[in-house]
């Protein structure tokens, strides 16, 4: 049954906006005429109205930001929800209209009632969801199709919100670490750049009318700020330049696929995305197979949730191997950028007919792995980044302190 969105007034006067499933548009005034409303607006929340819903908005009314009715986070706790809904026996229908009637946005409120009267005609959840692809990926519909098929789309969606749970951890985790080492390298950078244009040239004003011959450090720190004063713009603009140049390169498939190989070529960063894809790629892998979907179609959707092109590639090659008949173990193994330890836990699944299990197990290994790395990463490189800050402003600070000593003496 299709679903109107709708803003009429009350017998008070005031204005009420909602929702309301009904036959056809005519049917939605009577439901709520009937209601004692006056429709002063009824649209059809047409297929993937709630991806849209801002486009047919001019510039300034949209939403700044994302436009999405789901954050990853939301979504992980909408799947954690409707699992629960379903699990309890709930049906498909009530559990969507129970989770629009708790929602607090409007945007959440109008996809649930899109994907309902969907269910209502007779698509499947899956084929529902498929039809809001910018709010559900892929992999999303290809766990839940399953498990619709299998008939144990409780169990499934449990699994599938335990997943995006844990990428969750894992993202937040990473994003912890690498927060601080930020913070602290653009205050130094800042404090330096602000001490350099305008504390260091004061100095010179102040030594400019004496014929002493000034310390090398402060000369040299002079130097520095003429430079930084005259062509500070230029590099500035050099280095947004730089940036934007390298977005749009990284468009191109070729340099991408470079940029990533070398990437994860680096010493410390590199091992860390290659621990963080092949963790997740583990994990969508074990998820899909544990869900019944056959194991080559599992594999394109785990390559597709590879952000490193490269590992991407990779997998894709272990598709075309297993398609042409060999084991998973062995054709991961043939490629070198993935980790061993993910190879070898597909061939002992393999040997011993639970593949979904060990491949869960490498993925939880693999991303305890990353976290370590990244808490020791970045235990390091805060004292280090304080310590450098220090040192900066410690030749900063004998820059300005040199010549005013040694006028003392004078």
């Amino acid at each position: 049954m299709p679903a109107y969105r709708f803003e009429a007034l009350q017998a008070d006067g005031a204005t009420r906006k909602g929702i309301v499933e009904a036959d056809s548009l005519k049917s939605a005034r009577t439901q709520l005429r009937a209601q004692a409303l006056v429709p002063l607006s009824v649209d059809l929340i047409a297929s993937g109205a709630a991806d849209s819903s801002d486009t047919a908005l001019p510039w300034w009314q949209r939403s700044v930001g994302n436009s999405r009715a789901f954050s990853a986070t939301q979504r992980a706790v909408w799947t954690r929800q409707l699992a629960g809904l379903v699990g309890s026996g709930l049906p498909i229908e009530r559990a969507l209209s129970a989770l629009a009637e708790e929602s607090e946005h409007d945007k959440q409120r109008h996809l649930m009632a899109a994907i309902r009267a969907e269910v209502n005609s007779g698509s499947s959840l899956g084929r529902a969801l498929g039809l809001h692809p910018r709010e559900f990926p892929a992999i999303d519909r290809a766990v839940i199709s399953a498990g619709e098929e299998s008939g144990h789309l409780g169990d499934v969606l449990n699994q599938l919100a335990n997943d995006l749970e844990d990428q969750q951890v894992l993202r937040s985790k990473l994003l912890s670490a690498s927060l601080y080492p930020a913070i602290v390298s653009l205050v130094a950078l800042a404090i330096v750049i602000f001490l350099v244009a305008s504390v260091v040239p004061q100095v010179a004003g102040v030594f400019a009318g004496t014929k002493r011959q000034l310390p090398g450090l402060t000369v040299a720190m002079l130097a520095i700020s003429g430079f930084v004063r005259a062509w500070g713009w230029v590099l500035l603009l050099a280095a947004v330049g730089g940036a934007l140049s390298l977005q749009m390169a990284l468009k191109q498939t070729a340099f991408r696929l470079k940029f990533d190989a070398a990437w994860l070529r680096l010493p410390l960063i590199g091992r860390l995305a290659r621990g963080y894809n092949s963790a997740r790629f583990a994990s969508t892998l074990a998820m899909l197979t544990a869900a019944g979907v056959p194991i080559l179609k599992a594999l394109q959707a785990a390559a597709d949730t590879l952000s490193n092109q490269a590992l991407r590639a990779d997998a894709l090659e272990a598709l075309v191997r297993v398609r042409e008949g060999a084991p998973l173990g062995t054709a991961l193994a043939q490629n070198a950028r993935f980790p061993g330890l993910l190879s070898m836990f597909a061939r002992l699944g393999e040997q011993t007919g639970q593949l979904p299990v060990m491949l869960q197990r490498a993925a939880t290994q693999l991303s305890s792995e990353v976290q370590r790395r990244a808490m020791a990463l970045a235990t390091v490189l805060e004292p280090l980044l304080i310590v450098a800050m220090g040192g900066m402003v410690m030749l900063i600070v004998l820059a300005v302190l040199m010549p005013i000593m040694e006028l003392n003496q004078w």
